[in-house]
């Protein structure tokens, strides 16, 4: 009886383990995001005022387990008033206020704290794992006298979860840093010269939850993560 027993234990194991290694893995991401984005710059200087929401679509290419490249678009919107800065303004600026469009699109580097996957669990693949990230962007904003256009440096973290075997769900928050100051429409309105890539710039933070769908599989008959 325990020799029947273990014998069917030992053959479900070899099943488990065999399903695992055959299944497919898969090259490419694809999806939707939706969260809020908060400006910061002259006219707010607290990253829990005034979110905006902000919609993305997004795809990411799996370098392997622990690595991937990502790309994304996402439209929203900012806002803030001299008001919510809480400082002395001079005029014109002492009753400014804004809200208008932003489009974010940039490329970054993700790295996965476990090896990220199913199917994989022979090489340590993990359902869930935290991440970092760090990438390049471009920034336009839609101020009412000009358009504004510029780079930031996205950098920021997350957690993602393999919800099933091809869908993923990833909770992340990002911070831009701008290389643009007339992302409000103004442009040092204390007028002070500064200089530097980053200095004296507006920034954005971005809260994100995102579903992806796992496409383009893998050569099943291959012995290599880089097919």
């Amino acid at each position: 009886m325990r020799k029947g027993l273990g014998t069917i234990i030992l053959l479900l194991a070899l099943a488990t383990t065999v399903s695992a290694q055959t299944q497919p893995e898969y090259r490419l991401e694809i999806g939707a995001g939706a969260g809020l984005v908060t400006y910061l710059g002259d006219f707010n200087g607290n990253i829990l005022k005034n979110p905006m929401p902000m919609f993305s679509a997004l795809a990411k290419y799996k370098l392997n387990p622990r690595m991937a490249l990502a790309f994304n678009v996402s439209y929203g919107k900012i806002k803030g008033a001299s008001k919510d800065a809480n400082t002395y303004y001079p005029a014109p600026w002492q009753d400014y206020s804004f809200n208008h469009a932003l489009w974010d699109t940039g490329l970054r580097y993700e790295y996965n704290f476990w090896p990220y996957g199913t199917g994989m669990e022979y090489r340590g693949a993990k359902r869930v794992t935290p991440y970092i990230y760090i990438g390049v962007g471009m920034t336009i904003a839609t101020p009412p006298d000009k358009t504004e256009v510029g780079m930031n440096v996205p950098i920021g973290g997350g957690v993602k979860y393999k919800v099933a075997d091809r869908v993923n769900m990833a909770l992340e928050w990002t911070m831009h840093f701008s290389s643009n100051d007339r992302l409000d429409g103004v442009s040092d309105p204390y007028g002070i010269p500064s200089s530097g890539l980053f200095k004296n710039t507006d920034c954005y933070s971005h809260l994100r939850l995102s579903v992806t769908y796992d496409i383009w599989a893998k050569c099943k008959t291959c012995h290599n993560d880089r097919d």
